[in-house]
């Protein structure tokens, strides 16, 4: 076990440090851990000057060996494994939208299942997103052709895919110009691997340009499909109050984590520990109740739609475990540690897999029947209860940790948080930029990485920001980071906020740190931005806006992708550390330099948190500049004789 560095300097919030330490007396290795035997981290790996691509290699680029076998550069290199980066991202993140798409068709098809529409109101609103006509026709087939629109977008080969029409059409037409609109996200994906292949594209310009189109057709796709699909399936998010940190496992009942992210079983996870028989069986069983808590984005899908509390993000998975009070850990894909089993084997927790895809050794595997999903949830419920009795007490330690947020912010409740039901708009919020009360908005969004002191970068940027007046939003396991250091409840405002910021939240009674929900939900920034666009007064792209994209704590392909979309919709985006790009001197500049003539955006690696708000709120004061709405905020109460003037 290694004591090099203080667990107080590996983690920004108590409870993960408390873990830590049970960690090590209970001989446990962490992600931590394993980290300090991996820190010299491969030179050529880092700097993407490494190419195994073909077996005439590996190949390393080094100043006596400028050129592998094949006569590839450093730049070519270094474009290629960027691209393929940005394609596993892409591939993560749209196959997520691809599954719930494929759920939505299945209902509309009227296939037997245990899932239904829940919200009709985002089918019909939805729809005239994409100019379907609703006007006397069945729900169910506006689902369907909605649907079909969804799956097209995966399998077109020829015609650009129609969901990127949602974004203006400023930024449609800066795509169009530069020849990165996307066609079919799957063809997106093929073809990346195709021009990655040996002896393909050389250029790294042009693999980075691809790199850009096929992003687009993650965030501007699949992303934002699985948003979509999932809101008119499990319901749009509304503002709803709940606990995060591991303090919200409760010692006298059965704990269950849901961790990954699929929505479709933790929802009925959701379901299944209300209904009275669940109950009736803990009580039996010798608890008081069950506790459902989640772990990473499947937390935040439960949480914005149920009110579930998040026991952690990223980096708190095995943490969890070493309370001693989880009876099961269910997981499905994406950021899932293989390490949890070897954890779990040290206590009684049980860890079920349910993807066929995603299977973990040492993991059970649970088929969940999604036509039965109810009564195969309750099935799934019913084994972590029977584990109950297993739990050994003198293992047990729960931190007394956790924190009150505020969640659950779909454009839909932000309009409606901004204007009521009647005058629901983003015009207060545009209002607001005009006059300076905020300065702009700023996106944070991405995981954790055992590189940095857990969240800290993501709690520090968050204070800078606030205090000059930044109004933030955020998704994935930076928003679990503010809701962990206490940022998610409208109090906040009062303590940290600018005076324009703090005005604002005040008169809405919104917190200054908006949670949106999960990775995917990313895209519901961009869907903001829209309609900041469409509302007016500042400008007619996205481009213009003061608005600023930051990734903390990069950790994986998902990240890259997500900042070559914001890029390519004119965010700049300011991410914690390099990607592995910094042996290429070119490909460095191109991404950080180059394609601000083109996106009016670019990429900016920063890695203390402090300069990183510093410059943030300079290219925010730029963007205002250009808009002509830098002036300094000032509150004017008009005497009677003022206000005739104005009139």
């Amino acid at each position: 076990m290694s004591d090099q560095i203080a667990f107080e300097d590996r983690a920004d919030d108590l409870a993960s440090v408390e873990m830590m330490e049970k960690a090590k007396l209970d001989c446990i290795e962490t992600c931590f851990d394993r980290y300090d035997t991996q820190k010299n981290h491969c030179k050529f790996g880092k700097e993407g000057t490494c190419c195994k691509i073909c077996y005439m290699g590996p190949c390393r680029i080094t100043p006596k060996s400028p050129r592998g076998v094949c006569g590839a550069d450093v730049d070519t290199i270094a474009a290629r494994n960027f691209l393929r980066e940005v394609t596993g991202g892409t591939a993560a993140h749209s196959d997520h939208g691809r599954h719930v798409a494929l759920l939505l068709k299945e209902i509309a098809h009227g296939k037997e299942i245990g899932y239904g529409i829940k919200d009709p109101q985002a089918v019909l609103e939805i729809a005239g997103l994409y100019g379907l006509e609703t006007e006397g026709r069945e729900l169910n087939d506006v689902v369907r052709d909605l649907a079909n629109i969804f799956i097209e977008d995966f399998t077109s080969q020829e015609d650009t895919i129609k969901t990127i029409g949602l974004a203006p059409q400023k930024t449609r037409t800066t795509w169009a110009n530069l020849g990165i609109l996307p066609q079919g996200i799957d063809r997106m994906c093929v073809e990346a691997m195709h021009r990655t292949h040996m002896g393909v594209d050389h250029d790294y310009k042009n693999l980075l340009m691809h790199a850009f189109r096929q992003s687009l057709a993650n965030g501007w796709g699949g992303s934002r499909i699985a948003s979509m699909a999932s809101d008119i399936l499990f319901g749009t998010p509304r503002a709803l109050k709940t606990e995060v940190n591991l303090g919200i496992l409760n010692e006298k009942n059965v704990n269950i984590l849901v961790h990954g992210h699929e929505p479709t079983l933790s929802d009925m996870i959701a379901i299944a520990i209300k209904q009275p028989d669940i109950v009736e069986y803990a009580q039996a069983a010798g608890a008081e109740g069950v506790t459902v808590g989640g772990i990473c984005c499947t937390a935040n899908e439960i949480l914005m739609r149920h009110g579930i509390p998040i026991a952690g993000n990223f980096l708190q998975q095995e943490l969890a475990i070493v309370t001693g009070a989880v009876e099961m850990m269910i997981v499905d894909v994406q950021c899932i540690m293989p390490s949890l089993p070897v954890i779990a084997e040290h206590y009684h927790t049980k860890i079920v897999g349910t993807t066929p895809m995603a299977k973990t050794i040492g993991a059970e595997h649970f088929e969940f029947d999604e036509v039965h999903a109810l009564e195969s949830a309750k099935s799934l419920v019913k084994k972590a209860i029977d584990n109950f009795k297993n739990r050994d007490k003198a293992l047990v330690s729960i931190p007394n940790k956790k924190e009150s947020v505020v969640a659950g912010f779909s454009v839909r409740e932000i309009k409606y948080m901004l204007g009521g039901s009647f005058r629901a708009s983003f015009r207060p919020l545009n209002d607001a930029i005009i006059q300076n009360r905020i300065k702009g908005v700023v996106g944070i969004v991405g995981c954790n990485n055992p590189k940095f002191k857990t969240d800290w970068y993501t709690n520090t940027l968050v204070k800078e920001l606030l205090k000059n007046n930044v109004l933030v939003v955020e998704t994935g396991c930076c928003a679990i980071a503010s809701g962990k250091d206490g940022k998610l409840t409208p109090e906040t405002a009062l303590e940290y906020a600018g005076p324009g910021l703090k005005e604002v939240c005040e008169t809405v009674g919104m917190p200054p740190v908006l949670h949106m929900g999960s990775c995917v939900d990313n895209t519901r920034i961009l869907e903001a931005c829209t309609e900041i666009v469409k509302e007016g007064g500042l400008g007619d792209s996205i481009a213009g806006l003061p608005a600023v994209g930051v990734c903390p704590e990069l950790m994986s392909e998902k990240a890259v992708s997500i900042s070559c979309y914001c890029v390519a919709t004119g965010i700049d985006v300011f991410i914690g550390h390099p990607f592995h790009i910094t042996g290429s001197e070119n490909v460095y500049k191109f991404l950080t330099e180059e394609v601000k003539g083109m996106f009016n955006a670019a990429m900016h690696f920063v890695e203390n948190p402090v300069d990183a708000a510093n410059q943030i709120v300079a290219v925010l004061d730029e963007k205002r500049e250009k808009l002509g709405i830098n002036k300094k905020y000032e509150r004017k109460l008009l005497e009677q004789k003022d206000r005739r003037e104005v009139a």
